[in-house]
């Protein structure tokens, strides 16, 4: 749901893979083997986090980039014991995502474990270019409704040791910037651990992405702005793209900028109008759609000769009857 209604202009496109995992969440979720859990024993088998890891890396990740077109750009969102999980990856296998949103994660496993490890990997070790979202739902005690974000410390039962590990986390997470990792933390106080991924997932994926939506959309729409300004703002968002993504992307949709150059060339700008046909030929080079544009659009200022050029390459792509009428039109008014 919140792919469907964010991917027009604030996050990309992508493919969401979802890991049923109910038969041994515990075993393969969890950083490490335990027989006792807040105060009691614990019987289910745990520690099995990196196995399930090496299964992701060397047989789910591989077989995705094998069958579907996916790049090596990835996300990876965890909640509770999974949230664990996502951190762990995060701390010991930076490489793997470039960003990891762990909601209302399970840090306080095996006596703050994970923390305790951060508290020298995030020291010495490099995350540039990664992202981490975090949150933190409420209660944050199970049997006292007055203890808060701001005096969490003052009990010292177990029953806090959830919300404080979650806060510690966080604050080793921002304290070494040199690192690069960029961290963004929200505590959803009205949300409970079983509420909090929806709003978690929403606003974690928004983070990450805020430099993907395209910025000053407003000149578009200004007829005065010159021609080059708008081109301006387009390869300025390509290479936001390009240092984000640290690969080449289209920064409009090929509809986008067809619609562009015909909405100017109804508004009496044909400078502007070809100035975005010829950027779709440019980022969409292998549709024949974009040179049938630009065709048209030649064909309209009785550029004849470039029109033929253009309407030639659709058609050699395209080897379709509707280009080939299209080209021997032009033939016949040159």
């Amino acid at each position: 749901m919140v792919q469907n209604y964010y991917s027009g202009g604030f996050i990309p496109e992508m493919i969401l893979i979802g890991i049923s995992n109910q038969q041994n969440r515990t075993r393969d979720l969890t950083i490490s083997k335990i027989t006792n859990r807040q105060g009691g024993a614990y019987n289910l088998e745990t520690g099995g986090a990196e196995n399930f890891l090496k299964f992701l890396k060397n047989e789910l990740i591989p077989h995705i980039e094998k069958n579907y077109p996916v790049t090596n750009y990835r996300t990876l969102i965890g909640h509770s014991f999974g949230g664990l999980f996502t951190i762990n990856t995060l701390i010991h296998h930076q490489e793997l995502f470039a960003n990891y949103l762990a909601i209302d994660p399970s840090l306080d496993w095996d006596n703050q474990k994970l923390v305790k490890e951060a508290t020298v990997l995030l020291k010495e070790k490099s995350y540039k270019n990664k992202s981490l979202f975090i949150s933190l739902g409420g209660p944050l005690h199970a049997q006292r409704n007055d203890i808060t974000i701001s005096n969490i410390n003052i009990d010292k039962s177990d029953y806090r040791l959830f919300g404080r590990s979650n806060l510690e986390f966080t604050k080793l997470a921002k304290q070494y910037k040199s690192n690069g990792l960029k961290t963004e933390w929200k505590f959803y106080k009205n949300d409970f651990h079983g509420t909090i991924s929806f709003p978690s997932i929403k606003e974690g994926l928004i983070s990450f992405f805020r430099w993907y939506e395209i910025k000053d959309v407003h000149k578009f729409n200004v007829l005065e702005t010159p021609t080059k300004e708008l081109i301006d703002i387009i390869k300025a968002q390509e290479k936001r793209y390009f240092n984000n993504f640290g690969y080449s992307v289209p920064p409009f949709d090929e509809e986008l900028l067809i619609m562009s150059g015909n909405m100017y060339l109804e508004m009496g700008q044909p400078e502007k109008s070809e100035a975005f046909f010829k950027l779709t030929v440019e980022y969409y080079p292998k549709s024949a759609n974009v040179f049938d544009s630009l065709a048209e659009y030649y064909a309209g200022q009785k550029d004849y000769p470039k029109a033929i050029k253009n309407i030639t390459k659709a058609y050699q792509l395209s080897k379709s009857d509707v280009h080939l009428k299209k080209l021997n039109e032009y033939k016949a008014r040159k």
